[in-house]
This record gives C-alpha cells, structure tokens and sequence, in this order.
C-alpha cells in the first residue's frame, strides 16, 4: 500500500468550554491505531498574550500527552465557526516498511518518516522571535528557523511540496507596507536559495485574527522512480508566481510575487495524491466582486475542480471573511453532498474583495488525472 493510501485527514471539534478542558476533550478523539504526523488546533484567543499563554499550555498538554512521540503542532488563531475549538489531525498507518522518528529543532517537534518511496518531514509552528514586531521580520526569522531544520535533515528547500501561511491582518498597511506582501518578499528571499524547476510548493497564505506569522509544511524527497511531484496549473487563472505589478502592494523595497503553484500532485506509481492550494474566486488574475458569497463559493469550487480533474476530494477546509457568511456557506456546501472531513474558520483573505477561500487535499488515479 503506497504512502497516499496510507495517510489519513481527520476534523474534530468540541463545544465552547474551557480551553484546557477543550484541549483534553480533543486529545481524547485522537486516532488511536495510527501515528499521529501533525495536529492544528483552530481558536479564539482574545488577544496575542492570550495566544502566547495558551500556545504553551497546549504545547505542555501534548508534550504529556505524547511523550517523546510528539507530532508536529500548530495553534492558529482563527476562530472556528461551528465549535469552540476544531482540530485538524494528520495520521498515517504504517506498515513493517515504514519507519517514523519524532524530532526537536528550534524547541519545535517533528516527524520525519521514511519508507522505500522516499523522505517525508511534517513539520510546524514556525514563528517569529516577538509576535510584536513586523510581519516582514518574523517571516524572516521562521524562513531562518525552516533552513536550519532542512540543512540538519539533509532535505533541500525546493523539496517542501506543500506550505501553510497564517498571517495576522493579513490585508493591513503599515509605514512597512501591506502584511501579505511583506510575507512574501520574505519567502521570495528565501526561495532564492533553492532550485524550483519542478515548481513552488502548493500553499495557502491566509489571515489570522493574532499569532504573528505562522507556517507549517511538508517536504519530500523520494528515492523511488515511480514517485515524482508535479505542479498543477489552472488554465483559468493567471499562476499567483507571474502575476503583474497591479494585483502586488508595495511593502520595503520590492514587490515579490506569491511563490506557489495552484496545486502539486505526488505521484506513487498508477496514484496520484493532490495539494489543493488555497483557492479563491479569481479567474485571470482579477477578483470577482460585487457577486457575493455564493458565486464566490461557486467560481472557488470550479477552479478547484479545474485543478483534479476526476480525483476524488478528501478534505477541504473553508475560511470565510465574516462569521455571519457561515450559515449560508454550510448550507451551499452541504449540496455537494462530498461526505468528507470539511472544517470552517473566520479569516481575512488575502484580497479585501474575496469573501471565501477554501484548500483541500484529493486523490486520484493517474491515468485519470493526466
């Protein structure tokens, strides 16, 4: 059984409550035959000494809880929109081939596993030294922390296949620029270290409501021919790494474009296992605005459904400008009639026209994909 059979995505969520007491009624809905590979747990802390208090003690409750087993861990500050906590949990079953070994780096665990296909890292929680300074800083700093873990593992940059990005106030100007944009000409620096002829990695760069800069990833590096990762373009969209000047906001001294790839298959033989990058209702490189949540949601399942072709969904997670978008946003997405993991948080996009953005990870055989 190849590795994308063999990794599994869970949602659980848990009434409002006392975050500790949240955080014990998730750790008690853990899978319990798999290895856990990586948790994210989604809250609403009500300010950044808040995130920092409850950060550690939920680093504390999963160093307890796992001992020296610990996964990768991730506390973004997003609140959930139909729980008082969610958590996201990344598992694998293995088998006698599979060896998995839980790491440190930067005060920040690990997992690396590997088999007779290759390499794999998960690994998270990637931040800033002090939440207080810019966005453009701490970016910098978690790049630096994410090249010292790569260098020790031996894994190169360009072997990272999917990113996540939570950035608080995403959308707001300062005398330093636009957030966002000072993200990215901080992952456009690091990049540069790298050779990206096989493409960017797929990504999501969202909006937290607090935590700094937050960034979570995956890396690989097979060993078997018949595995190989290929970026997957939209025909309907403009690729977010060639995009004009226009849709870029000044921040410092240049302007460096999103580097990601819409999505990026991993191929294993006759299968193929997808990154659904964060994906919005553009078409071009221009917004749709003014057609509300709906069509939004509509054109934003479209452009997804450009990049998988035939594969089958397995987990989506929907971000949402505004709580009062949820009921509608449930209510269109249960017409689907997916049947899968698919979880919702309150954040801002990376546009301020865009209403909703959802990411997603799918399945496929390759002849149906090709």
């Amino acid at each position: 059984m190849n590795h994308c059979k063999k990794i599994h995505y869970k949602v659980y969520t848990t009434k409002s409550a006392d975050f500790e007491d949240m955080v014990d009624s998730l750790l008690q809905q853990l899978p319990k035959d798999d290895v856990i590979l990586r948790l994210i747990f989604f809250g609403s802390p009500k300010d950044n000494e808040q995130y920092i208090l409850r950060r550690s003690l939920l680093l504390k409750k999963i160093s307890d809880y796992f001992d020296d087993r610990q996964p990768a861990v991730s506390y973004v500050s997003q609140p959930p929109l139909n729980a008082g906590l969610t958590l996201e949990v990344h598992s694998y079953e293995t088998e006698v081939n599979d060896v998995v070994n839980f790491r440190r780096s930067d005060d920040l665990s690990y997992v690396l596993l590997t088999n007779e296909e290759g390499s794999y890292m998960y690994a998270g929680g990637f931040h800033g030294e002090n939440i207080q300074d810019n966005i453009a800083k701490q970016s910098k700093e978690a790049f630096q922390k994410i090249e010292r873990l790569l260098r020790k593992e031996g894994f190169p940059i360009n072997s990272i296949v999917r990113q996540w990005n939570y950035i608080e106030q995403i959308t707001k100007n300062s005398k330093e620029g636009q957030n966002y944009q000072g993200f990215n000409n901080a992952r456009g620096n690091f990049y540069s270290l790298g050779n990206w002829s096989k493409g960017y990695p797929a990504a999501t760069g969202i909006g937290a409501s607090l935590g700094g800069i937050l960034i979570d990833l995956d890396a690989v590096v097979f060993t078997s021919p018949y595995c190989y990762v290929t970026p997957i373009d939209n025909k309907l969209q403009v690729a977010a790494h060639s995009y004009s000047s226009e849709v870029l906001k000044k921040a410092g001294e240049k302007n460096s474009t999103p580097k990601f790839e819409r999505a990026k298959s991993i191929t294993f033989g006759d299968d193929r296992f997808i990154y659904i990058s964060g994906t919005a209702a553009i078409r071009g490189e221009q917004t749709l605005t003014g057609v509300g949540l709906k069509r939004q949601l509509q054109v934003t399942l479209e452009n997804i459904s450009q990049l998988i072709g035939n594969s089958e969904l397995r987990m989506l997670r929907v971000y949402l400008k505004e709580k009062s978008f949820y009921e509608e946003a449930h209510e269109l997405m249960e017409q689907y009639q997916l049947n899968i993991p698919i979880s919702y948080m309150q954040a801002d996009v990376c546009r301020e026209e865009l209403l909703i953005e959802i990411e997603g990870i799918a399945e496929g055989n390759r002849s149906i994909l090709s």
